[in-house]
């Protein structure tokens, strides 16, 4: 496991977790990200870049890249206009073999944890008309095979299963 933390170039600190575990029992390959993201308009940017980096390091074709990328991109905007903080952004890409997990399709899991509903929108949502937003879950769903949402000790998380072909 390597464990990371630094400044990025948009000065958001990053903590990282990256990890690998293969299990021949299951032939499947299970690699993990988590990247905490600051609590400002700035970590959606940093999401889409680190979740683009990731993806194409685990050699996940470019078109299931972008559709996870847009998913990120609309997950981690959710947390920053409508939770507290902390935010974090959780990629976990598993791929199946032959028959094994899901019919032997990967599947990339995007996940966005926060601090739970905030008291009043962000500056973006409290700006905007009501036609001006609200698209985003349509979106999330029909570009995944799975989603949902749920409270955590701390929180709460918003995920999407993607499929990789």
């Amino acid at each position: 496991m390597t464990l990371r933390s630094s400044p990025s170039a948009w000065g958001v600190m990053e903590l990282t977790h990256w990890y690998a575990t293969s299990s021949p029992v299951a032939r499947t390959d299970v690699y993990v990200y988590v990247c905490e993201l600051e609590h400002r308009a700035v970590a959606a940017a940093v999401a889409r870049r680190t979740a683009r980096t990731v993806l194409t390091g685990w050699a996940v074709p470019q078109e299931a890249v972008h559709d996870a990328v847009l998913v990120v991109s609309e997950l981690v905007t959710n947390a920053v206009e409508h939770a507290l903080p902390p935010v974090a952004l959780r990629l976990r890409l598993r791929r199946g073999e032959g028959e094994g997990w899901a019919g032997g399709r990967a599947i990339v899991r995007v996940e966005v944890t926060d601090g739970g509903p905030a008291p009043r929108h962000g500056a973006w949502a409290a700006s905007c008309g009501p036609g001006e937003h609200g698209r985003g879950t349509a979106i999330v769903d029909s570009l995944g095979v799975g989603s949902g949402a749920g409270a955590r000790s701390r929180g709460a998380a918003r995920w999407a299963d993607l499929p990789v072909v």
